[in-house]
């Protein structure tokens, strides 16, 4: 059923060029982004609460004034622990999701100004690779349906030529024509998320957001798809926002990194930056965890301490709890996120202190 070889883990072709986008506009910025998420509460929470019982609702700080730029040509790796926002920002990138507060510009345009034919446009222009390649895909649907639906609708291909159409974007994504006429279940993993690919750029996007596109696949389909996102990225000319969990991935796919945790961005920098010379404290324990060859007889030590709850975050550095240098202004005061070199930003108070 593939329609390509298995790769080896080793056999990961990650030679794109890093992309000379310094000067290029953002496509997609964040300024003051914050998502928060309340619970409703129950018939008996409510009624707790009339008799004068303080009862409030849950509120998940899933996302907490993130200011983010992606420029056009760029692959910007977004890393950080698991509930860490960076899947709810990605979704926020993607126009899914709406922010409770701040503002997303596309194209230097607020999202929520935008109507009509433009408004459509942003949507189709920025698509979303999802984690999970099987719960993504309608079961319902053959796939000649999935990757045709929507440029159908959005009259980018006539009916008359939507089969040619299909077709040209399932060889685009690796994946033989001939197969079109199945259901994803009749799929393994890697192919169902060539499937997404093909769906994704069935509408002829510029910018993919992909959430953690490769975490659910075996590390040699896991191989195929990097080495498919890049060719896909030289020939479209596109623009990826790539959330990981895997910093070995990130370090070689990404032209910039950012360091998420709790719903902040704690540093930014070039990906040769970040990795050669980590500044926040918690960059540098994540860092720690990466397995290396030259390093393979060090004692395995991970982040000390359990990630605060994001329905009670920690005042000040949402770190400080779990940080080695925290000091008493790390407790009460937020960090700001400054540049400490050229194009190198970070948010800790240690900083201030050199």
């Amino acid at each position: 059923m593939n329609t390509v070889p298995e790769a080896r883990p080793m056999d990961v072709v990650l030679d794109a060029p890093r992309a000379a986008a310094q000067d290029a506009p953002p496509i997609v910025e964040l300024r003051g982004v914050s998502r928060r998420f309340a619970t409703s509460l129950d018939f008996a929470a409510k009624l707790a609460k009339r008799l004068g019982v303080k009862v409030r609702e849950d509120v998940v700080h899933a996302v907490d004034g993130v200011n983010l730029s992606v420029r056009k040509g760029e692959v910007v790796g977004l890393v950080g622990e698991s509930g860490c926002g960076k899947s709810t920002l990605g979704r926020m990138v993607a126009g899914i999701m709406p922010p409770t507060d701040g503002t997303v510009l596309w194209h230097g345009r607020d999202l929520k100004a935008l109507s009509g034919a433009e408004a459509r446009q942003a949507k189709l222009r920025t698509q979303m690779i999802f984690q999970d390649p099987y719960a993504s895909l309608n079961p319902r649907l053959k796939v000649a349906e999935i990757v045709g639906e929507a440029p159908a609708f959005h009259g980018l291909v006539g009916r008359g030529g939507l089969d040619d159409y299909v077709d040209e974007q399932l060889r685009r994504a690796g994946l033989d024509p001939a197969l079109k006429r199945r259901y994803p279940h009749q799929f393994s993993g890697g192919q169902r998320q060539r499937i997404g690919i093909a769906r994704a750029l069935a509408v002829q996007p510029d910018f993919l957001v992909c959430d953690e596109a490769v975490a659910a696949l075996d590390v040699s389909i896991q191989a195929q798809i990097l080495n498919l996102f890049m060719k896909l990225r030289r020939e479209l000319d596109l623009t990826y926002l790539f959330i990981s969990h895997d910093l070995g991935v990130v370090e070689h796919l990404s032209d910039r990194v950012v360091i998420m945790y709790l719903g902040r961005v704690v540093e930014e920098a070039p990906a040769e930056e970040v990795f050669a010379r980590p500044n926040h404290p918690y960059t540098r324990a994540l860092l720690a965890e990466v397995p290396r060859i030259e390093a393979r007889k060090r004692a395995f030590a991970g982040v000390k301490g359990e990630i605060p709850s994001p329905l009670n975050p920690p005042p000040g550095c949402h770190f400080h709890p779990r940080c080695p240098h925290a000091f008493d202004r790390c407790r009460v005061e937020r960090p700001a996120l400054r540049e400490i070199a050229p194009g190198h930003r970070s948010a800790c108070h240690l900083n201030d202190a050199a």
